[in-house]
């Protein structure tokens, strides 16, 4: 019987059952609710090529990245082989080469072939021998018969190859291939039989690859691209908006996610990535961004309409989240973590399953618009202990108006800070006012823990104050508010034009209206709050402020967009410490207390008061000194406004 039905008869049957096994997940997608992610194509096909084609993210990670774009490049180089062995014998005639022998193809195919082998080493090394803690929880015996089956692959091929050269067929081409046929010969290998073993083998490999793919991680290999395509294009710090059509704000079913959620979960390639970086996970709270990925793709292929909070994915593991968007910014496939958990959060609200602090912080927030209880007339109760009088912004015309923020308005750890910045203001002349006792939480970390209904109070209350003011700009002093202002008040046709307070004591300076006395070069690390940095890109000013106050910075291992988070956001500051092992602020001042410097710098409320908490938990206040950027500043003269008080600077001694 001729080897041409045969053929099509395994390759038919395993299309056929790499189908029927991709079935469920096939159905989940088609039935799941829309998203709109079609929209500027362009951008969509640049953030593929980088992703992609450039590895942008894969390479932060040096050895995974470069033993990936081996494999990658590799695998599109060895494609032509896969297209070969099929078209040749399933369409006779068929050929990629030349008539009469080999070309250069050959040779890209012999020297790609040891790449692929080479990269293929180093991943046994990376994860049998380096064996990295953020492989935990992933499938150890899906990785392996993945490795073997590339193994066979090209083994095969190459061995194909050589057997043909054994027989008579040109090796000018292939010097890889020739070095096999060297060792067929000197072994006494039969070269007809080997090649056609070495045929079936090749072509048994790759269809037994297609049939595992679609209940393998690796399905990441066809799903990465289109997951990339169809991320989210909204700016960072935009919680998702709850669909028109949903009954209920929060989610209960894996069925009501939009198909893009749930395509997320069948992109995931258990990398750990994520949960390297989560300071959830790393305290020891029960919160394995990578695992509520798995488990929800994994019960995605039983039963989409199950019950998934409380079932698949465990209240706690919601309510461990600190919404830092660590997770999402490491993913090198975009897969989004928040979304979902935002999503599953608002059910839980939904269902009154809310801790008893939790519980406290959003009755005070409904009742008093903060979450300390405090009386809306104390809100501007700092002010009194200012040499000079700040407007309300509400009865007359500013340039610019400050939204102070609640941990900046009543934590008395903080409020020195925020009457520094209002000094710092004066000095340099800007008109500025703020809303008094009609600010409220601008609910940022609410809408972020799930109370829907809660934020748009909040929000709408802000925004009707905010419009009654004539203003040319917002500043303000919490990075979370910054972040609700500038975003999410969006969904509430709300756009305001604001600036994070070191944005414009930065601007002040390089416009020579803050004229400041350099300090003495005093050693300082910085830590990059979330909100400012990884959500908005607010990295350079904090930093152009320590610089021009004439202090010496000492970049953490973990900055920029790859700072870890204090602890404090979604919420996670109003909830208990039950479970954590190490905080997360504990864990961030061991890291600066390894660089040997003597002040640690900040530009968030919330991380003032995380961190003063963790240096004096760690019994290291002593060591090191929390200072918020606005103290480093010293200025060399403030001429009062008029009717004013002198505005007395005061530098921190490093």
């Amino acid at each position: 019987m001729s080897e041409t039905p045969i053929l099509w008869i395994v390759t038919l049957a395993a299309a056929a059952l790499t189908l029927w096994r991709s079935r469920r997940y096939i159905a989940a997608l088609a039935q799941a609710p829309g998203a709109s992610r079609f929209d500027q194509p362009w951008r969509r096909l640049e953030g593929v090529a980088i992703a992609v084609g450039l590895h942008r993210k894969m390479l932060r990670k040096p050895l995974s990245g470069i033993l990936h774009a081996l494999i990658f490049v590799s695998f599109f180089v060895l494609f032509t082989v896969t297209i070969e062995a099929f078209g040749s014998r399933l369409f006779p005639g068929f050929s990629l080469t030349p008539i009469g022998g080999d070309s250069w193809i050959a040779l890209l195919q012999d020297l790609f072939a040891v790449l692929m082998l080479l990269g293929l080493g180093l991943a046994v090394y990376q994860r049998y021998v380096l064996k990295p803690a953020r492989f935990r929880g992933s499938s150890g015996s899906d990785a392996a018969i993945i490795y073997v089956l590339i193994l066979l692959i090209v083994s095969s091929l190459l061995t194909e190859a050589g057997a043909r050269i054994v027989g008579g067929a040109d090796a000018s081409w292939r010097p890889v291939a020739s070095l096999v046929a060297d060792l067929l010969s000197a072994l006494d290998v039969p070269a007809h039989p080997a090649e056609r073993i070495a045929y079936w083998i090749h072509v048994g490999a790759i269809l037994a690859f297609l049939i595992y793919i679609p209940g393998s991680k690796h399905r990441h290999m066809f799903l990465a691209a289109p997951n990339i395509y169809f991320r989210n294009l909204e700016p960072a710090g935009t919680a998702p908006a709850v669909p028109s059509e949903r009954e209920n704000p929060g989610v209960a079913s894996l069925a009501q996610f939009d198909w893009k959620q749930q395509l997320d979960l069948l992109s995931c390639t258990e990398c750990g990535r994520c949960q390297a970086v989560c300071p959830a996970y790393a305290s020891g709270l029960p919160l394995s961004p990578k695992m509520l990925i798995t488990d929800m793709r994994d019960a995605l292929a039983n039963d989409a309409s199950g019950l998934l909070v409380g079932g698949v994915i465990a209240e706690e593991t919601l309510w461990a989240c600190t919404t830092c968007r660590a997770c999402m910014e490491a993913c090198p496939v975009e897969i989004e973590h928040l979304p979902k958990i935002i999503d599953m959060r608002r059910h839980l609200v939904d269902e009154g399953h809310v801790s008893p602090m939790l519980q406290d912080a959003l009755t005070n927030l409904t009742r008093l618009g903060n979450s300390m209880g405090k009386p809306s007339k104390m809100r501007a109760r700092w002010t009194k202990e200012l040499g000079f009088p700040v407007k309300d912004a509400r009865s007359e015309p500013v340039d610019v108006l400050w939204f102070v923020g609640d941990y900046a308005s009543y934590d008395p750890r903080v409020q020195d800070v925020t009457r520094k910045v209002a000094e710092l203001f004066t000095a340099a002349g800007v008109d500025f006012g703020i809303l008094f006792d009609a600010e409220r939480n601008s609910g940022n970390d609410v809408r972020r823990a799930g109370e829907e209904g809660l934020f748009e109070t909040l929000a709408q209350s802000n925004i009707d104050a905010i419009r009654e003011c004539s203003f040319n700009r917002i500043v303000t002093t919490d990075p979370h508010s910054l972040n609700a202002l500038k975003n999410d008040y969006r969904h509430f046709g709300a756009e305001f034009e604001v600036l994070h307070y070191t944005a414009l004591l930065a601007e002040l300076i390089a416009a020579g209206k803050l004229d400041i006395t350099p300090a003495g070069g005093a050693l300082v690390t910085y830590h990059d709050p979330c909100y400012l940095g990884r959500y908005n890109g607010g990295f350079d000013a904090p930093r152009d402020l320590i610089r021009a106050a004439g202090y010496t910075l000492h970049d953490m291992p973990r900055c920029r967009e790859n700072s870890f988070c204090c602890g404090a956001g979604g919420g996670r500051i109003w909830q208990g410490d039950d479970g954590v092992k190490e905080r997360p602020s504990e864990n961030r001042i061991r890291e600066a207390l390894d660089l040997g410097v003597g002040i640690f710098v900040v530009a968030c409320p919330k991380d003032k008061v995380m961190y003063t908490a963790a240096t004096d938990a760690l019994g290291v206040a002593g060591q090191l000194k929390v200072v918020d950027v606005a103290e480093l500043i010293s200025l060399r003269e403030a001429p009062a406004a008029e009717g004013y008080d002198r505005v007395e600077g005061g530098a921190i001694n490093g």
